[in-house]
């Protein structure tokens, strides 16, 4: 998952003026590359074992807490992403079901 592009618009770096405004793509797809939802699976499980060792090494003396708050809001965000587009995929498919034939 590209965390970076969440970070962007945290910081307002993403703001451009309608002139210029480029067209939205989707994170991995800026070297033309198409969407791949076993990466973004591979990401977040990533994120999730990064903050799980940060947790370990901050138990054992080696990591400061900030790193350790930092790679757990990182998964969270990672998780919440996931639950989101897993849900509105379910939702969508309930509204096919629901459709008169």
């Amino acid at each position: 998952m590209n965390i970076n592009a969440f970070n962007a618009l945290k910081t307002g770096a993403v703001a451009q003026s309608p002139l210029n405004a480029k067209k939205p793509q989707m994170a991995g797809q800026e070297n033309g590359e198409s969407f791949n939802p076993a990466g973004v699976a591979k990401d977040m499980a990533n994120a999730v074992a990064n903050s799980e060792r940060a947790a370990a090494a901050y138990m054992v003396g080696k990591a400061d807490p900030h790193s350790v708050v930092e790679a757990m809001a990182s998964a969270e965000l990672a998780v919440e992403t996931v639950v989101t587009v897993r849900n509105r995929v379910v939702e969508a498919y309930q509204e096919l079901l629901r459709m008169p034939i």
